[in-house]
This record gives structure tokens, C-alpha cells and sequence, in this order.
């Protein structure tokens, strides 16, 4: 099958090097010359514009965007959207808010064209062990997509699904993210309370292995873990920083919406926000307090 790959950061970049090694013609757009020769190296074709990506394609025509979510993926699929025709198929595999979905597929309908939302996990280890895909979207435009989905994932038969209409795969990748969040946030904690027991010394790349294999707790977040610390067990060089890319924000706020606790996922984000202050107001006046009603110390900055 062919198709353009529009954007070749890591994500996008492993992901046409893996169905250009599965046979599919893959064309390649991104502004970063460097990575266009890198993917024509690997048997893809370039294309210089996104009319040339038009022109080069055999209708119906398929493009897969692989860029941030926000404004440049909707410039990306209106852009495309004035260059292709009715029955071509746009396809976001990035990280879009569902209800932006549901409405570039509206949009897109009224032209003719068909939309695909992909919800992908896997990040740089997908060019090696695949990549799990939640599909959004028309049943039969899906399922003339198979071959796509089939190459990309861990295998033809495992990893990926069509879940829904549109909006419904970048729903279930928001809610996959909610739950990742919550996940490393559980491991955080516990490898910080065994570090914290000092009269045992114990070897948190040791336990993180011994766990990998039979433990109820072992995942590939857990491996990632034993990855980390076999490289840098004191984590030397590290600030404790974490970043949300928004799906966190978006799960959370859905569970508002829906009348749904989700306390985990809530704490968990809230304690990335926590990881970045320098210094907290709201513990401050904390201790303020404890020192006007109690004559409590405060420790002095």
C-alpha cells in the first residue's frame, strides 16, 4: 500500500522506516531536510510540498500526520485537506484531543474526505517492537487501511484495533495516557520510600530486575525502571522535573465531565505540577500558620 508520511520526527520517522522495510511505498514530507534524505536512504520518496504530496500519490490517496498536537496538526490537515480530493483519507497519529478529532472529521466529511484518528503507543521503541494503535473512524475506510496498521504493529494480529467512530482512538490513547501517568507515579513512590530505608541498603536496580520476572508488578514501565537505574543508579544529573504533554490534563478533566473519580490520576498529575516549583508559596504559608497558632520553628531561606 502507499502513503505520505507528513512529519519525521522520531515517532514519525521510525514509523515509515518500518513500513518501508514491510514493502509499502512511503512517500516523505517534513521541513527538516536531513530527515527526508535520511528516509529516501531507506527507500522512501521525497516530496517538497504538500501539493507535491498530492501530486505524487495515487488517489485515493492516503497521508498519515505524525506532528505535534495543537496548531500545526490543524494547519497540517487543512492544508492537505485543500489539495486532496474527495474519497482520499488524512490520518492523525499524534496526540490530538478527541473533540478536535471529531471536529476535522466533520470538517473533512463535508469535502469528501475521510478522516482516521490513531491514538499510538510505543514512542522510540516502535521502530523495533511495533506499535499499539487505537483507531478511530468509518469501519470500511479502517478496514481499507489494514495493511498500514498491520505493519506498524507488534504483530498483524496483536496490538491494534478499530475502537470506534471518530474521536474514539485519540479517547481511548487520552485515557491510556491518564493511566500511564498514575503507573509511573505508584513506581516513583515506592522505589523512593526502599531508597528512603537506608539501614537496609537496598539495590533498587536489583529489586527492579528481581520484580521484572513473576511479580504482579512487572510491565515494561518496570523494565524502562531497571533500564534507568543499571545506567545511572543514583539518577546523578537528573532534576526532578516532569512534564505533562496534556493528555493527563485531558483524562482528568473528562472525569469531571462524566461524574467519574479518578483520584490516582488526578494526584498523579497534580504531583508533576508539584515536581516543577522551585519553591512552593502554599508551603510557606503552611508553615506561617503552624507558627501563628502554635509557635511552631520556622526554618529560615
Amino acid at each position: 500500500m502507499e502513503l505520505a508520511m507528513i512529519g519525521l520526527g522520531k515517532m514519525g520517522a521510525n514509523m515509515a522506516a518500518r513500513l518501508l522495510h514491510d514493502g509499502h511505498r512511503v512517500i516523505v514530507f517534513d521541513i527538516n531536510a536531513e530527515s527526508v534524505q535520511n528516509l529516501v536512504g531507506k527507500g522512501g520518496e521525497a516530496a517538497q510540498t504538500l501539493e507535491q504530496v498530492a501530486e505524487i500519490l495515487t488517489p485515493p490517496r492516503t497521508a498519515w500526520v505524525m506532528v505535534p498536537a495543537g496548531r500545526i496538526t490543524e494547519e497540517t490537515i487543512l492544508s492537505l485537506a485543500e489539495v486532496f480530493s474527495p474519497e482520499d483519507t488524512l490520518i492523525d497519529g499524534g496526540n490530538s484531543n478527541y473533540k478536535d478529532s471529531q471536529r476535522r472529521a466533520a470538517l473533512l466529511l463535508s469535502k469528501g474526505i475521510h478522516f482516521i484518528d490513531v491514538g499510538t503507543s510505543g514512542g522510540v521503541w516502535g521502530l523495533s517492537e511495533g506499535y499499539s494503535l487505537m483507531i478511530g473512524g468509518e469501519g470500511e475506510i479502517v478496514r481499507r487501511h489494514q495493511p498500514i496498521f498491520k505493519s506498524l504493529a507488534p504483530s498483524p494480529e496483536k496490538g491494534w484495533g478499530h475502537v470506534g467512530p471518530n474521536g474514539a482512538g485519540h479517547f481511548v490513547k487520552m485515557i491510556h495516557n491518564g493511566i500511564e501517568y498514575g503507573l509511573m507515579q505508584a513506581y516513583a513512590e515506592g522505589f523512593e520510600i526502599m531508597k528512603a530505608k537506608q539501614e537496609f541498603n537496598l539495590d533498587l536496580h536489583q529489586i527492579s530486575e528481581i520484580w521484572r520476572s513473576g511479580s504482579v508488578v512487572r510491565s515494561w514501565l518496570l523494565e524502562l525502571i531497571a533500564t534507568a537505574l543499571a545506567d545511572n543508579p543514583e539518577l546523578d544529573g537528573i532534576k526532578g522535573w516532569v512534564a505533562d504533554s496534556g493528555e493527563g490534563r485531558w483524562t482528568v478533566f473528562e472525569s469531571i465531565d462524566l461524574d467519574v473519580p479518578a483520584p490516582i490520576i488526578t494526584l498523579a498529575l497534580q504531583m508533576r505540577f508539584a515536581s516543577r516549583q522551585e519553591e512552593s508559596f502554599s508551603a510557606k504559608l503552611l508553615a506561617a500558620l503552624r507558627n501563628q497558632f502554635g509557635g511552631h520553628e520556622i526554618k529560615k531561606a
